[in-house]
């Protein structure tokens, strides 16, 4: 996965024929080798990647997956365009905003709770309401029945509330309270200084380049000039510039050899790094779903509960029968059961 280093060390720099003149218009092979590189690959942001016609060939490191480790390896212009977002970055700003859902879903079951309790302590008020205790009969009974199912229900709902608060609530507010933010800090400011160090040793790189690039060109001009009799340069001064050039050249392949370490110490911590907060947002979103399958596994309890509550007024209801009830009536307010009749002449 990690791309080769820019240069073959296996060439090296003595051969006299990297410096030897050239035809004009011709490219010696140290330069020709920079500019194949250069065709197959490219640097962002100080880290390299391969151009599009050749990323083809890379496989993804968990090819049957979505995972973070590969998919956040460049970086990302902000919404404003101004500044760039490393990869890794964004990873981090989505276990923050899961941190900030987290604590927000906590607050919407608080405020679940506040309702539950408010209307248990309201049915509870009304189930001692005086308003209508005169009827009678069997209409009497289920009413009385109707007005105990409320405070039977408003104990069932205060319950919901105690659970809510124990089960759902407060482990939404306890998971990942200690420390949580304080570890991703340590993530991103180990990732951030090995993206510091790459950016170090990549100027190395483009100053080891330049370096080369002005000993080559120095070491043609002097040649060219021996060539033509232009100067009275000496053969000495010819292998003094090829030196200085060909130390110039490694000391290039010693700083691309450096940075291809640091990108690839960058990589294999991106790598580790992304698959932890990968699973922490599964950790995440498998916490949630449990304490919000609690949470409906509750209501649905209390929707039993609250049908045994009005269960018995069903079945008064179902026996509420007017004759019945005017039957009662008058067995116990009856004033006598002697009709009158007519007066004698």
């Amino acid at each position: 996965m990690m791309m080769e280093a820019s240069f073959d060390t296996e060439e090296s720099f003595d051969d006299p024929s990297c410096f030897a003149p050239q035809p004009p218009g011709s490219v010696s092979p140290a330069k020709r080798q920079i500019k194949e590189v250069k065709e197959t690959k490219t640097t962002i942001n100080c880290v390299t990647f391969p151009l599009p016609s050749e990323g083809q060939e890379q496989q993804l490191l968990k090819p049957n997956e979505w995972s973070y480790c590969d998919y956040f390896w460049a970086d990302k212009k902000d919404p404003q365009g101004t500044t760039s977002v490393a990869g890794f970055e964004m990873l981090l700003q989505k276990q923050l905003k899961g941190k900030q859902m987290q604590k927000e879903m906590a607050e919407f079951i608080h405020e679940r709770i506040k309702i539950e309790e408010e209307y248990a302590k309201n049915l509870s008020k009304l189930s001692l309401s005086p308003l209508a205790a005169q009827e009678e009969g069997t209409l009497g009974e289920a009413w009385t029945q109707l007005k105990k199912s409320l405070h039977d229900e408003a104990e069932v709902h205060l319950k919901f509330s105690n659970k809510l608060h124990s089960e759902v609530e407060k482990p939404l507010l306890t998971f990942r309270a200690d420390n949580f933010k304080k570890d991703l800090k340590k993530y991103d400011h180990h990732i951030a200084d090995l993206r510091k160090q790459l950016a170090s040793r990549y100027a190395s790189v483009e100053k080891a380049r330049k370096a080369l690039a002005d000993r080559q060109k120095d070491l043609e001009v002097k040649t060219q000039q021996l060539e033509i009799k232009l100067s009275n340069k000496t053969e000495e001064d010819i292998k003094k510039a090829r030196r200085k050039s060909t130390q110039a050249g490694d000391d290039l392949m010693r700083c691309v050899d450096l940075y291809n370490q640091t990108q690839s110490k960058w990589f294999e911590e991106m790598v580790t790094t992304s698959m932890e907060l990968e699973k922490l947002e599964v950790d995440r979103v498998e916490w949630i779903q449990q304490h919000f399958s609690q949470y409906t596994t509750l209501r649905h309890e209390t929707d039993m509960f609250n049908q045994s509550t009005v269960e018995p007024v069903d079945k008064l209801l179902r026996n509420v029968d007017p004759a019945k009830d005017r039957e009662l009536w008058v067995k116990e307010n009856k004033t006598g059961e002697v009709r009158p009749v007519d007066m004698d002449i």
